[in-house]
């Protein structure tokens, strides 16, 4: 799939044709969800934050709006819609959920499921300043071009990890972000 005019439509149409592999195997127990906020425009954009260099985990790396399962959230998508709430400010109302993805076992000990929506084209984002820096939009056909991402395997405790690196702008995008992302376009059927 050639993605450089990639529309919404194309998108939507590409994301729902396909269900998620899910692979029953998993590392990790404890739960949390991210959400990937896709603007609803002509063309649309990938929305993406950089947690706050105070955080003692992750900080300063780019990240989408998530976090943990609290014991209040009825599912996964309402923990993502809940944390892209506090960390964003995006109202769960407005937030059109198209799908998941197939869970990510994270390094930190969580199952991570990214949860898909569309959100509207002229939220007012405002950022959670204990827990964000910036908040930044990346085109989605930019964002889904699989070319922009380049491994890295790494060893830990005799173990390969393989970690996805990309540039955005200035923004070093990488590791679960990066694998999320590469994952959704080979979701849609973008082409390596």
């Amino acid at each position: 799939m050639e993605n450089s005019s990639l529309t919404l439509d194309d998108f939507l149409s590409r994301f729902q044709l396909l269900r998620p592999q899910v692979n029953g195997e998993t590392l990790n127990h404890r739960q949390a969800a991210v959400l990937i906020p896709v603007g609803r425009r002509a063309r649309p954009g990938l929305l993406l934050t950089q947690r706050s260099a105070r955080l003692r985990k992750h900080a300063g790396q780019v990240a989408f709006p998530g976090g943990a399962v609290d014991s209040s959230d009825a599912s996964l998508i309402a923990a993502a819609l809940r944390e892209a709430q506090e960390e964003v400010a995006i109202p769960p109302e407005s937030v059109e959920v198209i799908g998941v993805l197939p869970p990510v076992d994270s390094v930190t000990g969580f199952q991570v499921t990214p949860v898909v929506g569309i959100i509207p084209p002229n939220l007012h984002y405002h950022a959670s300043e204990d827990e964000v820096a910036s908040v930044f939009e990346m085109p989605l056909s930019e964002a889904l071009r699989l070319g922009r991402y380049h491994p890295l395997d790494i060893y830990r405790r005799g173990d390969s990890h393989r970690v996805w690196l990309s540039w955005y702008e200035h923004y070093f995008v990488w590791g679960m972000t990066a694998g999320i992302i590469r994952e959704l376009a080979l979701q849609i059927g973008v082409r390596p």
